[in-house]
């Protein structure tokens, strides 16, 4: 199977960068599958910048070894489109698979990029080709206030229109049900699937307590920051755990958001110098589960929720403890995925500090909602979220070969038929029997006998575990060793 994956991919430093690497990482190892990701072309990142707040250099970068990969679109161009349509006809694939959030391919500051590059999946499939989309956020779900969107009303309307042509694909994954649930009920929309996530790990490592807490009990926030993502109400809760931890350590990791160049350089700025607060700036792939082993507790620090959360998930893959605001999505994603996770009240700085302290202050605690998320972690690696795309595109793949056979039965028949009711007759070169009337399975009183049309196959791709009991979600400390 030849599948073409058009994404951000590293050393882009644009969004989903990352999450497309894990999903080509784990369809190379699929000895039947032939990859080839159409990427985004290699700009200047002002916003992504090292532990210095020195921008990353696209020459010093170097392209992955191991992946057949072709830059054929630019971000914020409205060729785009285009771009991708004469290079994916170029290439003939069995899939053209789309990893988006609405800004994939330009900012709100270009309207009409962003609308023409939402748009190739619409033309991939008018071109004949099968073209799923996985799509990370919705936009009735954004809250644009605190998203720093202005023109709400216009931007609403203009969204809407690219959900639209989005929704002309074949088929599109989402990974929260609530997404699933708005597009369907919206838009009436009957080729939308639930996904999940997923953890980047194939073989998940189990948590390494002897790295907590030794000497520092450490709090991460990792993230593209700016937007929704926001480190303020961190920041002031950061002082008040101290007063209770002594031996916490705050590490923020993460690029800014691409609209946002220089956000997290201006928070570091502001703070007082003695904090024990490490800014990383840009974190590699390879740094990222020392990062993850080390950490006694992650909290997202978020006015918003755009999807489902990567570091979230990233928290159960290595066994980390989570503490995230208190938001519908979230509530939503900790449910359904069987997470360990306290919340805080949205833009509460005591309400954070205070989630936090009783984290870190209970070791008990922190191995139970530990060991929850690793568990919750195995139950789903970008192995098995890959295998269940896999199994999804084969059986659309059987679809269409079945569709072709029967059309192809359908044109001949119906090419006899013209024949005889034109008064040809049988020949040397066409046997009578081929004129015959064929015989044909239809229901009727009398037949046992009927095919199943290939729409009634269950979808492979919802393969979403329930949670197992509802109180593990949240839990309340235990001080039996504190």
């Amino acid at each position: 199977m030849r599948i073409c994956l058009v994404a951000t991919f590293p050393p882009s430093g644009r969004q989903l960068n990352e999450y497309a690497f894990h999903i080509a990482r784990e369809l190379q190892r699929n000895p039947d599958v032939e990859l080839i990701i159409l990427a985004d072309e290699l700009t200047e990142y002002e916003f992504a910048t090292d532990q210095n707040g020195k921008p990353l250099k696209v020459g010093e970068q170097a392209e992955l070894p191991g992946f057949n990969v072709i830059r054929c679109w630019k971000f914020g161009a409205l060729s785009t489109p285009m771009r991708l349509l004469k290079t994916i006809r170029k290439l003939k694939p069995d899939v053209v698979w789309y990893n988006l959030v609405f800004s994939s391919f330009a900012t709100p500051e270009k309207p009409f990029a962003a609308f023409a590059g939402l748009s190739a999946p619409a033309l991939t499939r008018a071109a004949g080709f099968y073209t799923h989309i996985t799509l990370h956020h919705i936009i009735e779900h954004v809250d644009f206030a605190a998203a720093g969107v202005r023109r709400e009303r216009l931007f609403r309307l203009g969204t809407d229109m690219a959900t639209r042509a989005l929704l002309r694909a074949h088929s599109i994954s989402v990974l929260l049900p609530g997404y699933r649930r708005t597009l369907i009920s919206k838009y009436s929309a009957q080729n939308v699937l639930l996904g999940t996530h997923g953890t980047f790990a194939s073989i998940p490592t189990p948590p390494d307590f002897s790295k907590r807490g030794n000497p520092d009990q450490r709090i991460l926030a990792i993230g593209h920051w700016g937007t929704y993502k926001r480190l303020e109400t961190l920041m002031e809760a950061f002082p008040k755990v101290l007063e209770k931890v002594p031996n916490a350590r705050l590490v923020v990791a993460g690029a800014n958001h691409h609209t946002r160049a220089g956000y997290w350089e201006s928070i570091r700025d502001a703070q007082p110098p003695h904090l024990p607060i490490e800014f990383r700036g840009y974190v590699p792939e390879v740094d990222i589960p020392e990062l993850f082993q080390s950490t006694s507790v992650l909290v997202l620090p978020y006015d918003s929720a755009t999807g489902s959360s990567g570091p979230a998930h990233q928290a159960c893959e290595y066994g980390v403890p989570i503490v995230c605001a208190n938001i519908g999505d979230f509530h939503g994603m900790v449910e359904d995925e069987d997470m360990a996770v306290r919340f805080y009240e949205t833009g509460d700085p005591a309400s954070l500090a205070s989630q936090l302290i009783t984290i870190l202050q209970s070791p008990s605690l922190q191995r139970q909602m530990a060991q929850h998320n690793f568990a919750a972690g195995v139950e789903m690696t970008m192995t098995s979220v890959v295998k269940n795309y896999l199994r999804w595109f084969e059986l659309n793949r059987c679809k269409k070969a079945i569709g072709d056979a029967g059309g192809l039965r359908n044109r001949r028949r119906q090419w006899l038929r013209s024949l005889r009711d034109r008064g040809v007759v049988s020949g040397p070169g066409l046997p009578a029997s081929l004129l015959a009337p064929r015989l044909e399975y239809r229901k009727g009183p009398e037949t046992t006998t009927e095919f199943a049309p290939v729409q009634a196959f269950a979808d492979p791709i919802a393969w979403r575990r329930s949670a197992s009991a509802k109180d593990h979600i949240h839990f309340e400390p235990d001080h039996s060793e504190d």
